[in-house]
């Protein structure tokens, strides 16, 4: 399922009601052959059913805050997810575990966690999209990724026609991946978390997060100024919608941080030597995650930087791509994707991935 909002893009109108760009942060995206609203796990279910009895091809969209859709627009059914809520289904002295709709928009769930004092996803907040799309991605932020609280995950197996639930170590957690990316097989309808009970937040993690919150990496802090500090932080970035601020009509980061061998690692250094070290962390084994907004920037593509049809990288942070006129193409946007990628290359060897979901469009 791909990151969307419960409702179109506010300031968005389409002529067309199938037309999907309403449906997108991007504003982008071609007309639908059928679009179906689900406002249950149930209805979810039967509404890809129904589809698939049609034998027509299925996309299922929640927030579309992490998917681009191609000019062509997707020729068979879209099937908007607009279930609500969360319950609590497990407790103790210790924790809680909250089984939410996949539709639940995703701040809405983090605020709700902070107020009742449940701890481990405050740094996530401010981040678009719905609750369902999150294990997809693996939503992570500011040194928190989902993966750490999910316990399991309940989603329709369309091979066999089943509803199944996933435990967390069967989902294939990943660097901003998981068995349901990429896969038309499964369709998240409810997820469950596993929270602290405790009026702090996780050890803060992110070097740039505790320099903001005035306190030393591994300290933790009450959560609400957690969520407080990383909303401050997103908002400077262009990372929290705002129907009147262009640089947030974007997927957020267009490109995830190139995750290198070590020998690749040292190539780049030695490509880089004239510009500085890097930003680099060492990951799991011999390999290091490289900073991709560092390379798109000393490639020659710094904030701002304009694409045809007024599409262009945010004024406020390197690695979001934004539909700025409002009008653009999505090839306009495809089109200044690969040149950014082809541009990084060229400099300095490296290959950057699209982090969203591309629908029927390639960079």
């Amino acid at each position: 399922m791909s990151d969307v909002y419960a409702e179109p893009a506010t300031g968005a109108h389409p002529t067309d009601p199938a037309t999907l760009a309403p449906y997108t942060t991007l504003r982008l995206g071609g007309a639908a052959n059928r679009l179906e609203t689900a406002t249950s796990a149930e209805e979810i279910v039967r509404k890809v059913q129904e589809a698939e009895s049609r034998d027509e091809p299925v996309l299922v969209l929640a927030g579309g805050s992490n998917v681009v859709i191609g000019d062509q627009g997707f020729a068979g059914t879209v099937v908007l997810i607009r279930s609500r809520g969360f319950r609590v289904v497990a407790e103790d002295a210790d924790t809680v575990t909250v089984r939410v709709e996949a539709g639940e928009p995703w701040d809405d769930l983090v605020a709700a966690t902070v107020e009742r004092g449940w701890s481990g996803l405050e740094c996530l907040s401010g981040v678009p999209g719905s609750a369902g799309a999150t294990p997809i991605q693996n939503v992570g932020a500011y040194g928190q990724e989902v993966a750490e609280t999910i316990v399991g995950v309940e989603a329709y197996d369309r091979t066999h026609g089943t509803v199944v639930r996933i435990d967390a170590a069967d989902c294939g957690f990943a660097y901003r991946g998981s068995i349901f990316k990429y896969s038309d097989r499964w369709v998240v309808l409810t997820v469950d978390f596993r929270l602290a009970r405790s009026p702090l937040s996780g050890p803060v993690r992110y070097a740039e997060l505790a320099r903001a919150l005035g306190v030393e990496v591994g300290d933790r802090v009450p959560l609400a100024d957690a969520r407080a500090t990383v909303l401050r932080l997103r908002a400077g970035k262009g990372m929290v919608l705002d129907a009147d601020d262009p640089d947030t009509w974007s997927v957020g980061s267009f490109f995830t941080n190139p995750v290198l061998e070590r020998e690749a690692y040292e190539l780049l250094r030695e490509r880089a030597a004239d510009l500085g070290e890097p930003p680099a962390w060492p990951g799991a084994g011999d390999v290091v995650k490289v900073s991709a907004a560092w390379l798109i920037d000393k490639a020659g593509f710094g904030k701002g930087y304009a694409g045809p049809e007024g599409v262009a990288i945010s004024s406020k942070h390197t690695l979001a791509l934004t539909n700025r006129s409002g009008t653009a193409r999505t090839a306009a946007l495809v089109a200044l994707a690969r040149e950014i990628r082809d541009g990084v290359h060229d400099r300095f060897g490296v290959t950057l991935h699209p982090e969203p979901v591309l629908i029927n469009c390639i960079i």
